[in-house]
């Protein structure tokens, strides 16, 4: 990777480096990579979903954090939010082009994750037993 912070001069350079402090990059990782960011990119890739469904689906987020996590992830261009001048008022969220392609990488982590279970339970418990 680059070591610059900012947009590059050379075409073959990559503009961005999250390795380095001041980058912004770091701080989309950070959206994407939060538990809360990660579940709301993989469960938006079922499609357009209301704030409470939302919710509902990814069990167990505060309302206030799936809120910041939402305007985060807006914040970066990976979620839409579109507001309906209806009455009750509907909000809807989905997904950017770039959020699907996030989207997409995230549910490999979480399909390989999710795969690898057994794995890292055997491990867990192996470490469990040399710390106890």
């Amino acid at each position: 990777m680059a070591t610059q912070t900012g947009p590059s001069a050379a075409d073959d350079e990559l503009p961005y480096d999250v390795f380095g402090r001041a980058c912004p990059s770091r701080q989309v990782l950070k959206d994407v990579t939060s538990a809360w960011g990660g579940l709301a990119l993989v469960a938006l890739s079922d499609g357009s979903f209301r704030f409470n469904e939302l919710r509902r689906r990814v069990d167990g987020v505060s309302e206030k954090m799936l809120s910041q996590t939402l305007h985060a992830l807006e914040r970066d261009g990976l979620v839409n939010r579109r507001a309906q001048q209806t009455n009750p008022p509907r909000v809807d969220y989905c997904l950017t082009e770039l959020g699907r392609e996030v989207a997409e990488r995230v549910s490999q982590l979480v399909d390989l994750l999710e795969g690898r279970m057994p794995q890292v339970v055997q491990a867990q418990q192996e470490y469990d037993a040399r710390e106890a």
